[in-house]
């Protein structure tokens, strides 16, 4: 479709969207109806380390995301390092993907078991610059263009940055100064803190942002001489 066509589209499916939703919100979901898409999400995030999810429009690619910032792979994650679309297939019996080995094996059981479909990870550009990525999960292939995921992605990141004010950091906030806190205790830098945290949060199961609160409220703690993370309940005042 041309560019007037697919603004016009874009208007159209808006306006049809309970108006009482967050236009992040309004914005997913439209992109996921006009795409042809199951799920979406909207990630802004200057660097592969600072991403915040915007809205989702729930489903199977917000699992996708949490795996992914869990992981610390995906996707997502190649696409705003690489500013390119990236799509991948997610099927117990199709190949490990090599660009992130871990999170095509885990992926394939996100949803629940026997979880078929395919990931597409899309650029959102403004003047040149990758301000994010228009996450995507659909059971087959989209029902238009690469093309066309293209310039609904730029044209929805440009709308975003226009609304930055509005938007909740609080999560992202969190996990930095969880960060911070395991910096401390274990006397490495920030991104080995990241690591730790991550890892944790793979083995038990849980999402990253549950293991930042955790560390925030003092419920988990990274003992200095143990790297492996220990629950301590805190009866002191912090």
């Amino acid at each position: 479709m041309s560019a007037p066509e697919l603004m016009g589209l874009l208007a159209r499916t808006l306006a049809r969207i309970d108006a009482g939703m967050a236009m992040p919100s309004r914005l997913c979901q439209a992109c996921v109806e006009i795409l042809g898409a199951q799920s979406g999400t909207l990630t802004l995030s200057a660097t592969p380390e600072a991403r915040l999810i915007v809205s989702t429009s729930d489903g199977v690619s917000t699992q996708i995301d949490d795996l992914e910032e869990t992981l610390g792979e995906g996707p997502g994650r190649a696409a705003l390092v690489e500013n390119r679309v990236v799509v991948t297939q997610i099927d117990r019996d199709a190949p490990v993907d090599d660009a992130f080995p871990l999170f095509s094996h885990m992926a394939r059981t996100v949803g629940g078991t026997g979880t078929t479909g395919v990931a597409y990870a899309v650029p959102m550009r403004v003047s040149g610059h990758v301000v994010g990525v228009l996450g995507l999960f659909a059971n087959e292939r989209l029902a238009r263009t690469l093309d066309d995921a293209q310039f609904l992605a730029d044209a929805v990141g440009f709308a975003l940055l226009g609304n930055l004010d509005s938007l909740d950091w609080s999560t992202r906030a969190q996990i930095h100064q969880a960060t911070g806190m395991v910096t401390a205790q274990l006397r490495v830098t920030p991104s080995d803190a990241l690591s730790v945290m991550r890892a944790y949060a793979f083995a038990n199961a849980r999402t990253l942002e549950s293991i930042a609160r955790d560390v925030v409220d003092r419920r988990l703690a990274f003992p200095q001489n143990d790297i492996t993370a220990a629950e301590s309940e805190r009866t002191e005042e912090p």
